[in-house]
């Protein structure tokens, strides 16, 4: 039978059934959040809120707390506020019997067996016959939870184990019940990954299943380490960390965002399950960590576990971490330096770790400890807990967000090398990687003809990674030889079927400067000059980044603008800003269709870029905005032009009404430096258009950006003109927004010169001097956007403002 899902209950509301529910119903679907009525009877502040017992409020208190908690939840938990209106909720008393009409029935309750047991009794009483039912058990047995479940309850059931927070952490963890049918195991992996943008890996029915298993032991050998007094818990996250190629959070910081309970309670759960396990006494808590447990010192939830701030006193804000020798907080320092950590700042991820593996400082001991060990392991643990190296990896890297998986890590630091010295200090290294080894394989990944292969375990040898046919690298693309044109921060690439591909690439999160400019140049003149119509059209976008925060275009570089204002190089100022307009303009009029492949960070000029492509193809997680305001000038590579545009481009031709609304939303985009949170609050701002697409895998994003390419192609793509008919709100809206700004600076919320920066934007987008409902064109509006914007770098505060972010990277408001 074929399998849809259009409705799914969420049985929990806490952190992590929330988290669930959010992301569904930010995805457009209905969910039916679930939760037991209290037990006892109403406090005296139930009463007085008017719970009286058995009333609906009452048996709803807790799932009401957890809907409201989805509504405040930071970092955000829906993709836009008003997503929140697809959850209805209800409880396990009155409305259970709901879960008749969902697809998809979700079990996020407590983790304990019997209880857990005891739901899909009730779920198999009430659920429809063929309707998936799943587990988010971060490591109980799934054989053990359906013990005593139909024939047809079993082949319909699965784990599905997210990673909290739902909506960011990428990583989803399938597991099969033996009995489940493979259709329906088929079906979920698709939907989880197509629909739900998440990255799937096939686990099988062991403790903690793959990623909870080993990034757990690592972290519980790291204190172990820290317990014997070895290391401090600053100086273990200092190397940890991103020298590592992992969180900037490392090992600690990480543990305190999770909650020192919820890792207390999955370590003891690994022990408890791995009675056979060569390496069981390393999930057991250390008695620091039981005692953090103890006191209620959990973390980020408590504000305080293994770090802590104190704010007030003389100094400021004080930060603190655990003495675990003396079990009480101390002063953390400012910065834990370590020669070879510095030494290897500026090298690229492989040898950063291959030279603090075996660097001979205390972070070099420290960095060969905790990775020997755990690669040791990790090897012990395959094919056990997953049939291959891939699945290991993927599991590291989209739960735990390493920038390299284990394997790959251990092909960075040398294989053979270290499992010699693994073994001379008395480490066991699983069979088979000895194996490899003796066959003379020295990596456990190798490429073959551009094509990437990985040592197979049961094969014992290579197997060619088939991948995902709807994911393309430009990597890859690069080492098949199709890079056709680059400079040192751009580069084009034949992606096939007559599609381009215009990458950035610097380390300054894509800062537009010469190098980009000239690459958007080239991409327009070869589709200009393409009278053999060998290019189908372009996309314009970026590989996953494995940094965060990921960018499309961070805006300018407003360096190269500070040069010029110091110099008054008026005429160079405005020979910057027109050519980003023309080329915008070029890509957005030219012969053959342009797509933005939109992910992660879009703002100032990176916005204006994508608003002047034909369609943007967005990620779920795009954050995109117009901040010029921050550094004292308007948005003027058009991006001022296009948000006044995009205001009105529907209205009837003859339209007369009142210009205002129209005016200010366009004004409030601008002024207010909004940021879009996502692709959907994008589109709510009228940066994105409706018609845009949304992506909710990240993987997918330039195969479907391609995909749009040739859709607009196969269409018979008109570019058209440049527009001549845009109706502006004209002077009277002009002194209105200058009084409000007036208004806001005598209540205090903008300073002096906000009020000169918000009129200057209200002249534009209302079209200066004119009278309301005047037509004027695009190439107007780009006149007047530069000729602010040329006018407020000749401005000192403005100089004052570009001069601050450059030093210290935040705005200033003076």
């Amino acid at each position: 039978m074929g399998y849809k899902i259009d409705k799914v209950a969420v049985l929990g509301s806490g952190v992590m059934g929330g988290g669930i529910a959010a992301l569904l119903a930010s995805l457009g679907y209905d969910v039916l959040l679930l939760d037991i009525a209290p037990f006892g009877e109403p406090t005296e502040d139930d009463i007085k809120k008017g719970l009286k017992k058995e009333s609906k409020q009452w048996k709803n208190k807790i799932v009401q707390a957890g809907f409201d908690g989805i509504a405040k939840a930071r970092p955000a938990a829906l993709f836009t506020k008003s997503d929140i209106e697809r959850i209805k909720i209800g409880n396990f008393d009155d409305d259970f019997a709901k879960i008749a009409d969902c697809d998809w029935i979700i079990e996020v309750v407590v983790e304990r067996m019997d209880i857990k047991k005891q739901v899909f009794t009730k779920v198999a009483k009430y659920r429809k016959p063929g309707s998936i039912v799943t587990s988010n058990t971060s490591g109980l047995s799934i054989a053990g939870m359906a013990e005593g479940q139909s024939e047809e309850f079993c082949q319909h059931f699965l784990v599905t184990h997210f990673f909290n927070p739902p909506r960011y952490l990428k990583l989803l963890e399938i597991v099969p019940h033996p009995k489940t049918k493979e259709e329906v195991l088929d079906f979920m992996k698709w939907f989880c990954s197509e629909k739900l943008g998440k990255g799937v890996i096939i686990a099988k029915d062991t403790p903690n299943f793959v990623a909870n298993r080993l990034g757990v032991h690592g972290i519980m050998y790291t204190m172990k380490l820290v317990e014997a007094g070895g290391f401090t818990i600053p100086e273990v996250d200092a190397v940890l960390g991103e020298p590592m190629g992992r969180p900037k959070s490392a090992s600690f910081r990480t543990a305190d965002m999770v909650g020192l309970d919820t890792l207390y309670h999955v370590a003891k759960t690994v022990y408890d399950g791995v009675p056979d396990d060569d390496e069981r006494d390393v999930f057991m808590p250390p008695k620091f960590m039981q005692e953090l447990v103890n006191r209620k010192w959990l973390g980020d939830k408590t504000k305080g576990g293994f770090y802590k701030k104190v704010k007030g006193g003389p100094e400021g804000e004080q930060r603190f971490f655990f003495d675990v020798q003396k079990m009480d907080y101390a002063p953390a320092p400012e910065k834990v330096k370590f020669d070879s950590i510095k030494a290897v700042k500026e090298l690229p991820l492989a040898e950063r770790i291959k030279s603090l593996t075996y660097a001979e400082d205390k972070a070099g001991q420290l960095a060969w400890k905790v990775n020997a060990r755990s690669l040791a392991y990790t090897s012990r643990r395959v094919p056990e807990i997953a049939d291959d190296i891939v699945t290991v990896d993927n599991a590291m890297k989209w739960g735990f967000n390493f920038e390299m998986g284990p394997f790959e890590a251990w092909d960075a630091a040398g294989v053979r090398k270290s499992v010699e010295k693994m073994e001379a200090e008395g480490l066991k290294v699983a069979g088979w990687v000895k194996e490899m080894l003796a066959k003379g394989h020295e990596t456990f990944y190798t490429e073959r003809n551009g094509e990437l292969y990985y040592y197979g375990v049961h094969k014992k040898d290579y197997v060619k990674y088939e991948g995902d046919p709807k994911v393309i690298t430009l990597s890859k693309l690069r080492k098949q030889n199709k890079v056709v044109w680059e400079n040192e921060e751009a580069s084009i690439y034949d992606m096939g079927d007559g599609v381009l591909c215009l990458e950035f690439h610097n380390k300054f999160m894509n800062a537009i400067g010469p190098d980009i400019m000239e690459g958007m140049e080239k991409a327009a003149e070869m589709l200009e000059t393409d009278t053999a119509n060998r290019w189908t059209g372009l996309v314009i976008g970026n590989e996953p980044s494995k940094k965060m925060p990921e960018a499309f275009c961070a805006g300018a570089n407003v360096g190269l603008i500070l040069m010029a204002i110091n110099s008054e190089a008026w005429d160079e100022v405005e020979k910057m800003v027109k050519r980003l307009q023309d080329v915008n303009m070029r890509l957005k009029y030219g012969p053959k269709p342009v797509v933005a492949a939109l992910a992660g960070l879009a703002l100032g000029g990176g916005c204006e870029i994508v608003c002047h492509t034909n369609l943007v193809v967005a990620a779920v997680e795009s954050y995109i905005g117009l901040v010029e305001l921050g550094v004292g000038v308007i948005p003027a590579g058009g991006g001022t032009k296009e948000m006044t545009l995009r205001q009105v481009e529907n209205l009837p031709a003859d339209y007369s009404g009142n210009m205002l609304p129209f005016a200010q939303k366009a004004f409030e985009n601008i002024a207010l430096a909004r940021v879009a949170t996502s692709a959907k609050e994008a589109i709510e701002f009228k940066i994105l258009r409706p018609t845009d697409k949304i992506v909710p895998n990240r993987d997918y994003l330039l195969y479907e950006a391609k995909q749009a390419v040739l859709g607009l192609h196969n269409m018979g793509y008109d570019p058209g003109k440049p527009r001549t008919d845009i109706l502006v709100a004209g002077e009277g809206a002009w002194a209105a927004f200058s009084i409000f700004a007036r208004q806001q600076s005598e209540a205090g919320y903008v300073t002096e010169y906000e009020i000169h920066l918000a009129t200057q934007v209200a002249r534009v987008i209302t079209g200066g001097a004119v009278a309301e409902g005047t037509k004027v064109s695009e190439q107007y509006l780009l006149d007047l956007e530069r000729k602010v914007f040329v006018d407020l770098c000749r401005q000192e505060k403005t100089k004052e403002r570009i001069m601050h972010f450059v030093m210290y990277k935040k705005p200033l408001r003076n």
